[in-house]
């Protein structure tokens, strides 16, 4: 664990309302908000980073395991964890009434949310509650909760409206300065004992999530911008692709009310370049954040866990040498590429629980709307459970050619005119589920 010197070297914020606010479902807090009122205008937040860095030692058989694997992986059924269990789930997880060694940055924010300065440190702390977001949804609005916590609960309601109205004013601004603001549904599976997929159901951003975005937004920006010009470790989002982004709009205009939210978020999704890991800053275009990097989540992230090192080394302890910017930067591809398999991993995952799901209901008729197109067919997402499918193109309009038109998303049947549109709205029969390839296929229903 740790002695009462590591703590004297530390900040000491055991006595600051503390709390946290995870999935209902996590055991790994990697992050709790800290609140006081230092005045009748002015706020301390404190946002507290489990000190992974503390237990894990560059070069030890977990640190260079945790760096192979480069994240955490989230499937469906499991998870497989960046980290030992000893570690993200006891040690370093912010568990309430816990002392916990953390890497904190803490803010003088104003009512308008400003921040009128920071403070980068080592901490210490002891969380008076651990909440999901339902709860503190419910809190926000002014609902009836069910909160564990030897708090009072005036404190944690004080703590919770007044951090939630000042990350509504940080969004605001956001929002202002051109952050994209494209959030998708997480889609949940329920399973029975033996694992089978028996419901499926979608999780939406609130502002109890909003609350928790915001100030690690605002932390990760802070350490970025904090660095200055020393060799770092960046997430950076190049600018999109100015031809998709012009089809986008075109598609948009073109469909008006047809054009369905979720596949507007799909394309301008494509449109948009992918996030990575560099040495070399370009910004941040999906946020608006000249400076941006990943300092939240060491438990789950490997680069966080270097951006906790280089802080140390850059800001405080104060030493002068720097890492060597050839050696961060074949990190930074190595990580990068690692978490572009993690997310692949975890896509195949739903898809394998959607297909399976979809076994028990072959035969059935669905609502949905066209996703997709290609040479081959069009997918088709359902309206309810939002599976998705390829319709095979011999089976859009039998005896007839279809032809592809890729820049107006769409299928044209060479003699009838008949055409398919995404966001055109179709019945479908479940024909086929392939559990071995993950593959679902429709047929139209006349």
């Amino acid at each position: 664990m740790f002695d009462t010197a590591e703590i004297m070297r530390r900040r000491d914020m055991r006595d600051v309302f503390t709390f946290t606010i995870d999935p209902a479902d996590a055991k790994d807090f990697d992050d709790a908000l800290s609140f006081a009122v230092l005045d009748a205008s002015n706020y301390q937040v404190g946002v507290h980073i489990a000190d992974v860095t503390h237990y894990v030692k560059p070069g030890s058989k977990i640190d260079n395991e945790a760096y192979e694997r480069g994240t955490s992986t989230y499937l469906v059924d499991r998870v497989i964890p960046m980290l030992p269990e000893e570690l993200c789930n006891d040690l370093c997880s912010l568990r309430p009434h816990e002392d916990k060694l953390c890497m904190s940055v803490i803010f003088t924010i104003d009512g308008e949310a400003r921040v009128l300065k920071h403070k980068i440190c080592r901490t210490v702390i002891r969380s008076d509650a651990r909440l999901n977001y339902d709860e503190a949804q419910a809190i926000i609005e002014g609902g009836r909760y069910d909160v564990i916590t030897s708090c009072r609960h005036d404190e944690l309601e004080t703590a919770i409206t007044t951090l939630n109205a000042l990350a509504q004013k940080l969004r605001a601004e956001r929002m202002a300065k051109g952050a994209l603001a494209v959030e998708q549904d997480e889609m949940k599976f329920r399973l029975d004992e033996t694992g089978h997929p028996i419901e499926i159901y979608f999780e939406h951003p609130n502002e109890a999530h909003h609350l928790i975005e915001e100030f690690m937004l605002l932390a990760n920006r802070t350490i970025a911008e904090a660095v200055g010009s020393r060799p770092f470790v960046y997430r950076v989002h190049d600018k999109p692709n100015e031809e998709k982004l012009a089809d986008l709009a075109d598609f948009k205009r073109r469909m008006g009310d047809k054009a369905l939210p979720n596949v507007v978020e799909m394309l301008t999704i494509r449109a948009m370049a992918k996030a990575v890991y560099s040495t070399k800053n370009i910004g941040h275009y999906g946020l608006r954040f000249d400076y941006y990097t990943h300092f939240t989540s060491p438990i789950r992230r490997y680069p966080d866990m270097i951006v906790h090192r280089l802080v140390s080394k850059y800001i405080l302890t104060g030493k002068g040498d720097t890492w060597p910017t050839e050696i961060l930067e074949n990190m930074c591809v190595h990580l990068s590429e690692m978490e572009q398999e993690a997310q692949q991993a975890e896509r195949e995952s739903v898809k394998l629980f959607q297909t399976l799901w979809m076994t028990d209901h072959l035969g059935e008729e669905f609502d949905g709307h066209v996703s997709g197109v290609t040479e081959f067919g069009m997918f088709v997402q359902l309206d309810t459970s939002r599976c998705e499918g390829m319709v095979h193109v011999s089976e859009i309009c039998k005896g007839d050619y279809m032809m592809l038109d890729e820049k107006n998303y769409r299928l044209i049947a060479a003699e009838s005119g008949k055409t398919y549109t995404m966001g055109d709205a179709v019945r479908v029969r479940v024909v086929r589920a392939d559990v071995q390839k993950g593959q679902i296929d429709f047929e139209l229903v006349v």
